[in-house]
């Protein structure tokens, strides 16, 4: 059968894998997502031929997944960013990081944390060295804006959900989930110890993949000095591949804190976060001993 022969014109299903039915299409997809955008560098991480490589690139292109953006003239060359209708594959990316985690290689129990010597906290703690993915995302004042300071230093926290009392937000079983509870108590201390992390150079910012508005009625209940960022359409979290669980049909973020430096690089990374409020003074004292400091890491560079 060839692709061509897949399609039902009435299944969804069908129609896309006419497009990515191919395991290296999806592989492209998040490498892109994550940065990684010109061709020998996708070529040198994803170990596929030139010819294998060039021919799902333009395939990609072709059916409006992918953009290409020229960067040299005389040879021509370009980096391949993500369209809008490729963005929207990415909560399908995240989807299926989460199903392979917790089927594939965990034992299918629903947690919002991890064990420190799994797979999963092995790969979070090798984002050291990475650059941020280029996005925005809306805040809980309605405002878009880069998740660290380019310039500076940030702290990143993720969480897998903080709503305001009587807002209904949690889903049922959320106490019984592993790891969930603990993300009001994790906002406050942050804020509590908010002039500690200016005082030391680095802004902090929440992020998860709530909405907007629920993110905006959480920082006004518990008044907190900093932003909180949505991820919902999942931007961030497949660009860097973020451990997630899915919990009330929504996915959501496993607690973990990243250290974020001058030009977006991630300079140190907290996971699996087992102590909410301990995470905050741990993070402080990696704030200080990093701020002002010469880069100890090399930034990834593709």
């Amino acid at each position: 059968m060839r692709r061509g022969d897949l399609g039902d014109a009435d299944c969804g299903i069908a129609q896309a894998l006419g497009v990515l039915g191919d395991w290296w299409t999806f592989l492209i997809v998040r490498d892109i997502a994550g940065g990684t955008t010109r061709f020998d560098a996708l070529q040198r991480e994803l170990g596929v031929s030139r010819r294998a490589l060039t021919e799902r690139l333009a395939a990609l292109v072709g059916h409006g997944v992918l953009r290409r953006r020229p960067y040299s003239q005389h040879p021509p060359r370009y980096d391949y960013l993500l369209t809008p209708k490729g963005e929207g594959l990415l909560p399908v990316l995240v989807a299926l990081q989460d199903w392979g985690t917790r089927h594939l290689m965990g034992d299918g129990e629903l947690t919002a944390t991890a064990d420190a010597s799994s797979a999963e906290a092995r790969r979070t703690h090798e984002l050291l060295g990475w650059r941020l993915p280029d996005v925005l995302l809306p805040g809980s004042d309605g405002r878009a804006v880069p998740p660290a300071d380019a310039d500076g230093w940030s702290v990143l926290y993720f969480f897998p959900g903080a709503y305001a009392p009587d807002s209904g937000g949690y889903p049922p079983g959320w106490a019984e989930i592993p790891g969930a509870r603990g993300c009001t108590l994790e906002s406050t201390t942050y804020a509590g110890r908010h002039a500690d992390f200016r005082a030391a150079g680095a802004e902090v910012r929440g992020i998860s993949t709530q909405r907007p508005d629920q993110l905006a009625d959480f920082v006004a209940y518990a008044r907190l000095p900093f932003p909180l960022l949505s991820d919902q359409d999942g931007r961030l979290g497949a660009g860097l591949l973020l451990p997630t669980f899915r919990a009330g049909g929504v996915e959501r973020f496993k607690r973990l804190t990243l250290l974020v430096g001058p030009g977006a690089v991630i300079r140190a990374v907290q996971f699996p976060v087992t102590d909410p409020a301990g995470s905050v003074d741990e993070m402080l004292d990696l704030v200080r001993r990093h701020a002002g400091a010469a880069p100890a890491v090399p930034a990834r560079t593709d």
